[in-house]
């Protein structure tokens, strides 16, 4: 019984697996395909400069588009509609599913589930990990979801995603959950539907994301942080263990609490990512000047920010400009406003 099931397992995995001309990928992930339609043996060392490696438990689909030097393990699965580009590793009992699309030298660490039957896609870069027991690119919990809509993940470059995280497919057809560059996704964090990732963030374990949140670009959570929907994280801002962001956090700012609160600028962060003291300086006068008037006479938030807008020698330091920019995009209709602050009281 456990022979003949062998022999089945070996005649499918030696399969001839095709490899396509570039031009039906996608040309950012799969530009290292061949240059002609041809079949080639994956068991076979004859048949290409650098052979792929296919275990005899896994199941690959004699459909699916397999690059060059392409490692599959034992026990993993491949689906027919599935293309992996060159250099790619799948470890024991990671499995690829539905329409997914996946670019060169990335790594699908033991138990990792990439991809989905449902319609759409999902689109992955070059040099990404994806961790053990991953989830990503399956369907939404949204439950406004319709099963007939096409729905959509992409993934960019050289980004590390941990053990047990869950990244989400979009909740329709017109949208699509983005995740950028060079960002570090650790352990058993959570996107959901439709976020936006810029590059070069790191979610701290279980960092929990809720639909369509926004985090731009060098932000940093600690661990066990929650997002609220529709919450931007500006660029450069850190959120301390244990927050609950239920509105914006603008650029450069740290917030934390229980109901996340601004807690000052970012210093840390801006100093290790380059700001130079003068920037610094400046962002700490406005800061100061919008957040934490003593004088009675301040007037409203309102006011102060207005008048913050108005202050020649601070707004012609760019990065103060695009702190006020980001706290003034926060109160357009559909967005949420920004964190609550603590009020200045001069003790």
């Amino acid at each position: 019984m456990m022979s003949s099931l062998f022999l089945k397992l070996t005649a499918l995995s030696s399969r001839r697996s095709r490899i396509l001309p570039s031009s039906v990928f996608h040309p950012r992930f799969f530009s290292g395909f061949a240059e002609e339609e041809q079949s080639v043996n994956v068991h076979s060392s004859n048949t290409a400069t650098n052979p792929c490696f296919i275990h005899p438990t896994a199941i690959v689909h004699p459909n699916a588009l397999i690059g060059q030097g392409v490692s599959i393990g034992p026990f993993c699965t491949v689906s027919p509609s599935a293309k992996l580009g060159n250099g790619c590793q799948l470890h024991p009992g990671s499995h690829i599913f539905g329409n997914t699309y996946i670019g060169d030298n990335c790594m699908m660490m033991a138990g990792a589930i990439v991809g989905d039957d449902y319609p759409g896609c999902t689109v992955i870069g070059n040099n990404n990990i994806i961790g053990h027991h991953a989830v990503i690119g399956v369907k939404c919990q949204d439950l406004k979801y319709k099963l007939e809509d096409e729905c959509f993940l992409e993934i960019g470059d050289n980004n590390d995603i941990r053990e047990h995280t869950s990244i989400h497919r979009s909740s329709k057809s017109t949208d699509k959950t983005v995740i950028g560059d060079c960002n570090l996704i650790m352990g058993s964090c959570h996107i959901a539907h439709d976020c936006k990732i810029g590059n070069n963030n790191i979610l701290a374990n279980n960092t929990l994301l809720a639909g369509h949140v926004v985090v731009e670009d060098y932000v940093h959570t600690a661990g066990a942080t929650v997002v609220h929907q529709f919450c931007h994280l500006g660029s450069f801002s850190f959120l301390g263990g244990g927050s609950v962001v239920s509105q914006d956090v603008p650029k450069y700012t740290m917030v934390a609490g229980e109901r996340a609160e601004l807690r000052g600028l970012n210093l840390v962060g801006l100093t290790r990512r380059g700001f130079s003291t003068a920037e610094i300086r400046s962002l700490k006068a406005a800061y100061r000047k919008i957040f934490m008037r003593a004088d009675a006479n301040a007037g409203s938030f309102e006011d102060r920010l207005a008048e913050m807008e108005q202050h020649e020698e601070l707004t012609c330091v760019p990065a103060v400009r695009a702190m006020l920019q980001s706290i003034r995009n926060s109160f357009v209709e559909d967005r949420r406003g920004i964190c609550k602050f603590r009020h200045w009281n001069g003790s």
